[in-house]
Order: C-alpha cells, then structure tokens, then sequence
C-alpha cells in the first residue's frame, strides 16, 4: 500500500550490480513501495537476469549511456507509470532501503518537494559507515562551495539517495542535464533555482568490496564539473549570464 494513497516508485539506476541487487531489493519495505524499476546501463555480468528473477520492471539499456541518461530513463519511465513519489536508490548496497518510509514521508505530508538523504548529517556517521577520508573532504569541500553559491546549509549536495515529487519532476528541465554524472549536481542547483522545498534527513551507507565507487581520477572529473555548474548557477542568478539548465 502506498504512502497516504500516493503511488511511490523505486528507481534503480544499475551497472554490473548483480552480486548486490537481491540483497538491496530484498530489504526494501514492500508496504510502501507500489512498483521497482531497474533501468540497467549495459551491464556486462548477470544484472538484467537477477532482476527480471526478482520480479521487477526492467529497462535494458543496450550500451553504457551513462549514470545521468540512466536516470532520464529511470524518471520518464516512472512518471509514464503514474508515479507521485519516485525514489532512486542505488542498487550497490550502500543506502539503506528500509529508509524509504522516512524519505517518502515529507513529499507525502506536502512539506518538502525534494528529499536528500545525507551521509554526513550524523557526525562521524560517513566514517563508521567506511567512505574513504579522501572522499569525505572532498564530498564537505564541495557542499561548502555549492552552499555558497545556493546560500544554502546542506549537510550533503553528493547523495545518491533521493526522492522526487511528480511536481518536482514535471518542473526540473532535467532532461537537457549531462548524462554523466554531474546530473546529480545539476538536480540540486535545479532544485533551488525553481523554488523547491528541499529537505535533508540523515542516512547510513555501508562501503563493501562489491559496492560500486567512482576512482579518484573520476571523482576529480567530477568534482571540476560540479564546480562548473556552480559557476554557471552564480552567473544565471546574477544575471550575468543566463543558463538553459535553470530555465523553464
């Protein structure tokens, strides 16, 4: 049964995540949770079979297009199904799913149009849960920056754990962002740009040999290009140089 009759879709976006899947889909409070989608990125192991096993709705995606066009597919998919709350949890066994009540709940009550759940909101919680130190400086160095340009407080602008309102969706012009993975960033600078109610609640991760993980070169890669869109945040709201990404 969906949350106060608001149908909520899980969105997974997946790549080579066949050892974790089934452990992450099987803790996943099936009370609340109306469907499961998978949109898989041309994996290369056994992803799509264990999925369709596990009884979800499957999207192949026959070449790797990238972790932000596999989100496109993810949300369009979700809101052809009618979905009013679409919650996107990574299949790799990092995030929590039995969270998912907590992250639905602001978006159900109408309080909050976006949802974040933050790795670094507890102190000392990214630690515990095994991020790397150099990815927890780095991970606060660029919520600092991104906070600054948002005149924001954010506890953390770089989780994978999210869920979107069908208004949210249906205003974010998300679909002309990267389809690498500066779409994230991009999602949060939308957010703020078009007035959403963005709302943080804290989260567990857990850091395991099978869990996916960007290296440091393409963590660097991303980082310059998160810093890229802040820059062209500021310039849009400045009115110094107006951004299609922050425009209906």
């Amino acid at each position: 049964m969906a949350v106060d009759s608001k149908q909520v879709i899980v969105v997974m976006p997946a790549y080579n995540a066949a050892k974790t899947l089934a452990d992450t889909v099987g803790l996943i409070p099936h009370e609340v949770v109306d469907h499961i989608i998978l949109v898989d990125d041309g994996s290369r192991d056994a992803t799509v079979a264990v999925a369709r096993e596990l009884g979800l709705d499957v999207i192949p995606h026959h070449h790797n297009a990238g972790y932000g066009a596999n989100q496109k597919t993810c949300y369009t998919i979700a809101l052809q199904m009618g979905a009013d709350i679409v919650v996107m949890l990574h299949p790799d066994g990092q995030y929590d799913p039995k969270l998912i009540p907590d992250i639905v709940r602001p978006i159900a009550d109408d309080s909050a149009d976006v949802v974040l759940a933050s790795r670094m909101m507890t102190p000392g919680g990214a630690k515990l849960g095994g991020m790397p130190w150099w990815k927890r400086g780095a991970n606060r160095a660029l919520t600092a920056v991104e906070n600054l340009a948002l005149s924001q407080q954010l506890s953390e602008a770089h989780t994978g754990y999210r869920a979107f309102s069908r208004h949210a969706l249906e205003v974010l012009p998300w679909r002309r962002n990267a389809n690498d993975f500066v779409f994230d960033s991009q999602m949060i600078f939308q957010a703020f740009a078009f007035g959403l109610r963005v709302e943080e609640i804290p989260v567990s991760t857990v850091y395991e040999a099978d869990s996916s993980s960007a290296s440091f070169g393409q963590s660097a890669v991303y980082g310059a290009k998160t810093l890229g869109v802040a820059a062209r945040y500021a310039l849009h709201r400045s009115r110094l140089r107006r951004s299609r990404l922050f425009e209906s």
